[in-house]
């Protein structure tokens, strides 16, 4: 059994904190603005990201790494002597899982494990602290693999959307949704369902009370609630993010409560001041 080399892509959203703290190697997905291309976290925030959309009233374009960059990437660590296990964007969100798939065919079956988290943005980020938590008992990437499997469809993510607009301009709801949604100060709860976005809840007037329908929805789960870790994460939603993580350390027993900032292809999606909870249930 080799040494454990944990991957993750940028949709993941861990911050560089963690990121560092546990050596988690990171592959970027794409944004694009006509002719422009960066690369989600080196290249580009979420902050000059809502700057760009701002100026030319578009959102950008975003895309998977090829499956050539994930043999780059994988190449790497192989080389170095690790086995690797990567944990991915939700196949029925992005490409990004089946190019990994195709990338690790090139490569011996047994030195490369691709999970497909069925999920996005921290919903991932659980999923790779798993992982690392497995590697660091002393795991190989086999078992890693069949621990991570059963705990993809425990994982619990729910957010509020602030504002319509990105749903309308990304083509994820229609000019009427839109401007009724504005009219009537409709707060949409979204979840992540067998990997897809679906809406959880509509809730009309204060963004407050969006946000306690929400907290509320995660203490109803709090006896079943995976203690070890959760994260608030969070587009531009910082106060938001920092009254939800107090008010789950006051009403739960929760070891490490994590706030984290949404990378540039989850935040052109959801837009400003998107914030959620995400955990595990045991």
């Amino acid at each position: 059994m080799g040494k454990v080399k944990v991957l993750t892509d940028s949709t993941s959203d861990l911050s560089p904190e963690l990121i560092q703290k546990y050596d988690i190697s990171v592959l970027p997905l794409y944004v694009s603005f006509e002719d422009q291309t960066f690369k989600d976290g080196v290249e580009m925030t979420a902050c000059e990201l809502y700057k760009k959309v701002e100026k030319t009233n578009k959102l950008p374009k975003t895309a998977a790494p090829s499956p050539g960059d994930f043999k780059d990437f994988f190449q790497v660590y192989i080389d170095e002597g690790y086995d690797l296990i990567y944990v991915g964007l939700s196949s029925h969100l992005s490409s990004t899982y089946q190019n990994a798939l195709l990338a690790a065919g090139d490569f011996p079956e047994d030195r490369i494990e691709i999970i497909d988290s069925l999920n996005l943005s921290t919903g991932i980020g659980l999923q790779v602290m798993k992982a690392v938590d497995y590697a660091n008992q002393g795991m190989g990437i086999k078992e890693i693999a069949t621990k991570l499997k059963e705990i993809v469809d425990k994982v619990e993510t729910e957010f509020v959307i602030d504002t319509l607009d990105y749903l309308y301009k990304g083509g994820r709801c229609s000019g009427l949704q839109n401007f009724i949604g504005t009219m009537l100060k409709i707060r949409p709860v979204v979840k992540v369902v067998d990997g897809k976005m679906i809406l959880a809840d509509k809730v009309r007037g204060k963004r407050q009370r969006a946000l306690e329908t929400m907290l509320n929805n995660a203490l109803k789960n709090k006896d079943e609630m995976d203690l070890t870790r959760v994260f608030v994460t969070h587009s531009l939603g910082e106060q938001d993010a920092r009254y939800l993580k107090e008010q789950l350390e006051q009403q739960t027993g929760i070891k490490e409560i994590v706030i984290t900032d949404a990378g540039c292809v989850i935040s052109s999606h959801c837009g400003p001041n998107t914030v959620g909870i995400l955990y595990i249930k045991r």
